[in-house]
C-alpha cells in the first residue's frame, strides 16, 4: 500500500480529517517509524476502540512516561537545549535536543522540523501530544508539528541541574545542550570524507580539574588550539571506546577565558573490576600484578600499509606483505578484582625490554628464535606490581588498555591488600 492508501484506510476508520492524518502519519514516517508502529500510534492517539480507546494523549509525570506509550501530555522544566545538525532523505535538518524534568525524574528529548514551542533552558513548559520513542533502552520525547507547547507560571521542585554546566567527569554519552570549560591539552587538524566530501576537523584532547577527555570539532573554531582554555557551549557528547567525547558543531559557541582553566595531574585511580564494569575510560590508572605475557608480545611485524600485525607474512587487510619490525608489549594486569590486557607501544615496550629495535633484532638473530624477546621482558615484569596508566576499552573481546605511563608500583603490598579486604568486607 502507497502512504496515501494508508492515509485514506485512517481517516476512515478514525473519522478523523484526512489532512491533519497524512501530516500525522508523514511525520511519524519521516522519524523512522515503521508504517505498522506508526498507524497504530496514530489509532491510541485518536482511539478507534481497537487500542484500548480514550480522546487524547494522557497528562503522566515524567517517571511514569514508558516505551509503551503512544502519545503523552508532560509539564516539565527544560534543563538543556542544543542544536544539532542531521541528513534525512538527502536533505538537511536542524533539530533541538536536551533533557526534561520534574518532580519525578528526567527524560530526553528531540524537537523535530515543525516544532515551534519554547525550549529555554530553566522553562516550564507543558508539552500537549508529545510522541514517545524508545532510545537506548529508554523512553525519549519527540516533539513535531502535532505537539502543542504552552510555558506555564509553575514552579517544580526538580533535583537536577539547569542549564547543562558540567564538569568532565559529570560527562555521559547522549549528553546535550552541555557547556564546559576546559583546557585544551591536544589538538590537531585531520581530514575526513564527510558528507559533502573531503572535509577538516580538529581532535584531541580537553581536561580540566576532573579529568581529560577527547574531543571533536566538526565545524573548526579558531579559538580551539593547544594550550587555550576556552569555554564551549552547545555540545554534545558521544561514546568513543566505551567512555565519553566531547562534540562541538556549527552551533557551537566557543570563547576564550582570560585566566588558564586548571587540569587535573592525575588519572583517576580505580580498581581493575570498576573500571572494565564501567565500559570504559578514557583516562584512568589501574594497579595489578602482572601475570602474563600474552602471544604477539616482543618482536612483531606490521603491515606497511595499515600497521596491523602481520601473522606468517599475511595481513588481515591486504593480503602477503613484506612487514616492518616493530616492539610491542600485551601483558595480563590482575588485582584480584578482574583482569585487563595492558598494551604497551614500542616507546615503552623499550623500557621494560632494556633496549631499543635493533637490539630486540640482534638478540634475535643470535638465538635464530624472536621469542626470546617476548621472554626477556616476561622475565623482568611477571609477578611484579605496576601502576598503569591509559585509556581502557571494553568490547566483546575483552578489556584493554593502551598503555601512557607503566610504572613498577612503589605501594605497599600489604597496605594494598588491607584496604582490598575492607572494600570487600563492606
Amino acid at each position: 500500500m502507497s502512504l496515501e492508501d494508508h492515509v485514506e484506510e485512517l481517516a476512515s476508520d478514525l473519522d478523523v480529517d484526512k489532512e491533519e492524518v497524512r501530516r500525522d502519519l508523514e511525520n511519524l514516517v519521516n522519524y523512522s517509524v515503521p508504517m505498522d508502529e506508526a498507524k497504530q500510534s496514530l489509532r491510541r492517539k485518536y482511539g478507534d476502540g481497537s487500542a484500548g480507546g480514550g480522546s487524547g494523549p494522557s497528562s503522566k509525570a515524567i517517571g511514569e512516561v514508558t516505551t509503551d506509550d503512544s502519545n503523552v501530555t508532560v509539564t516539565a522544566v527544560v534543563l538543556t537545549s542544543g542544536r544539532r545538525s542531521i541528513q534525512y532523505n538527502g536533505e538537511q535538518h536542524v533539530i533541538r535536543e536536551g533533557q526534561l524534568a520534574d518532580e519525578t525524574g528526567t527524560i530526553s528529548y528531540t524537537a523535530w522540523d515543525g516544532f515551534d514551542g519554547g525550549l529555554e533552558p530553566g522553562q516550564t513548559v507543558q508539552f500537549g501530544n508529545a510522541g514517545v520513542r524508545e532510545w537506548d533502552g529508554n523512553p525519549e520525547l519527540n516533539l513535531g508539528e502535532s505537539t502543542d507547547a504552552t510555558v506555564v507560571d509553575e514552579t517544580l521542585d526538580i533535583d537536577a541541574p539547569v542549564g547543562g554546566e558540567a564538569d568532565l567527569r559529570e560527562l555521559e554519552p547522549g549528553d546535550r545542550g552541555i557547556t564546559v570549560e576546559v583546557q585544551v591539552l591536544e589538538c590537531e587538524t585531520k581530514t575526513i570524507d564527510g558528507r559533502d566530501g573531503e572535509t577538516e576537523i580538529l581532535s584531541g584532547v580537553v581536561g580540566d580539574d576532573t579529568g581529560r577527555l577527547p574531543f571533536t570539532d566538526w565545524e573548526p573554531h579558531a579559538e580551539i588550539e593547544a594550550g587555550a582554555s576556552v569555554r564551549i557551549e552547545e555540545t554534545f557528547v558521544r561514546e568513543f571506546r566505551g567512555a565519553p567525547s566531547v562534540n562541538i558543531s556549527e552551533f557551537s559557541t566557543v570563547t576564550e577565558l582570560p585566566e588558564p582553566v586548571s587540569v587535573a595531574e592525575d588519572a583517576p585511580r580505580m580498581s581493575v573490576g570498576e573500571a572494565v564494569e564501567s565500559g570504559g575510560q578514557f583516562d584512568v590508572e589501574l594497579v595489578g600484578n602482572v601475570i602474563q605475557i600474552r602471544d604477539g608480545s616482543g618482536l612483531i611485524e606490521r603491515c606497511p600499509d595499515c600497521s596491523r600485525v602481520v601473522q606468517n607474512g599475511q595481513c588481515r587487510s591486504h593480503g602477503a606483505v613484506e612487514g616492518e619490525d616493530d616492539l610491542r608489549t600485551k601483558a595480563i594486569l590482575d588485582d584480584g578484582t578482574a583482569t585487563v590486557t595492558v598494551i604497551l607501544d614500542d616507546e615503552l615496550t623499550e623500557q621494560v625490554y632494556g633496549g631499543d629495535l635493533d637490539d630486540a633484532r640482534e638478540h634475535a638473530r643470535d638465538a635464530m628464535d624472536k621469542t626470546v624477546v617476548a621472554d626477556r621482558i616476561a622475565d623482568r615484569v611477571v609477578g611484579r606490581e605496576y601502576a598503569v596508566r591509559g585509556s581502557l576499552s571494553v568490547d566483546e573481546y575483552g578489556a584493554n588498555l593502551n598503555a601512557s605511563e607503566f610504572d613498577e608500583s612503589t605501594a605497599d603490598p600489604a597496605e594494598r591488600a588491607k584496604a582490598l579486604l575492607s572494600e570487600v568486607d563492606a
